[in-house]
Formats: structure tokens, sequence, C-alpha cells
């Protein structure tokens, strides 16, 4: 089993995490792409003491394509984890 810390890369903090996080206690998370639900559930579980996942939905994110100068290249592919919490949960500090 890997590293929790290797499979959940940063949190993600946008204007829409953040209206989820007050509305359905869903938090999002920047994840490795080779990263599975299990892995996901297990590694927050692990990192946050008393959070308790209720389910993990992942998305694929496309990386998106850039100029610069004459030349036109792409960003990485990332994936994006949103995690829904259990109603008897702590909430994750640092949000």
């Amino acid at each position: 089993m890997r590293e929790p810390r290797t499979i959940v890369v940063e949190p993600l903090q946008t204007e829409k995490s953040m209206a989820a996080l007050g509305r359905c206690r869903a938090y999002a998370f920047v994840v490795k792409l080779d990263a599975n639900k299990i892995e996901i559930r297990n590694a927050i579980q692990t990192i946050y003491t008393g959070v308790k996942v209720k389910h993990v939905r992942t998305i694929k994110v496309k990386g998106k394509s850039r100029k610069f100068k004459a030349r036109i290249g792409y960003q990485n592919d990332w994936k994006k984890a949103i995690v829904t919490l259990t109603a008897e949960s702590k909430p994750i500090d640092g949000f």
C-alpha cells in the first residue's frame, strides 16, 4: 500500500468546493491520476483523524492547451476527488 500523503496531493479550495462544503459536507482534493476510490478513502481517514468518509467521487480533468511564443503546449492531466463525510464525522481542519 502506498503512503497516504503521496495519494492526496493537496486540498482544492475553489468557490464551488467551498459552497459544497457548507451545503453537504463535501471536500475536494487533488489526487494522483492512478489512485482509486478505496485508496483515496483510506488516505483521507488516515491523514485526518476522526474523519469518517461516506463516499468518494472522482473526476479526471484533461490538461488545457497553452500557447508559448509560436508553440502550443499542454498542461498535465490531473484527478479531482470529492469526498463526502458522514453526519457524525468531525470536520476537516484547514478548509
